[in-house]
């Protein structure tokens, strides 16, 4: 299914009336019947938040930019797990010996000059470690 139809279905499960937009109402009924509990003030509370026009609606561009926007904050939390399998030693960076630690735990043997090579390559600051966002990088 193209990720576009996939939000117009989305839209038109909560657009009641069929105006192609979604109202505090129709956000909070729809919520409702999912058995998510949302008063009406914090559903126009949430649409302020994302309604680029000033209607007070919420319109299928919103709509993308706030699913796409959850799917990043998803892709940073599990990047955020990964990452700290590799900190064994929980000083909030990835070094050559807790890679190593890691990569043995998977099946993989190196030595602690191959697991700095493989740091090297993507360490920005040339601190011999990974930090987060290092590791983000190379991730993408």
């Amino acid at each position: 299914m193209r990720k576009d139809a996939e939000f117009e279905r989305v839209l038109s499960y909560f657009d009641e009336d069929g105006d192609g937009k979604i109202s505090p109402c129709e956000l909070r009924n729809r919520l409702g019947m999912m058995g998510g509990e949302l008063l009406l003030k914090e559903a126009e509370m949430a649409i302020e938040e994302l309604d680029s026009d000033g209607d007070g609606l919420l319109s299928l561009e919103d709509l993308m930019k706030l699913m796409e926007a959850g799917g990043e904050e998803e892709k940073l939390k599990d990047l955020r797990e990964a990452f700290e399998l590799y900190d064994t030693e929980r000083c909030g960076f990835i070094t050559p010996k807790s890679l190593k630690r890691m990569l043995k735990k998977l099946g993989e043997s190196k030595s602690i000059e191959e697991c700095k090579v493989m740091i090297n390559r993507f360490d920005l600051n040339g601190d011999g470690m990974l930090c987060f966002e290092e590791f983000k990088i190379m991730m993408q």
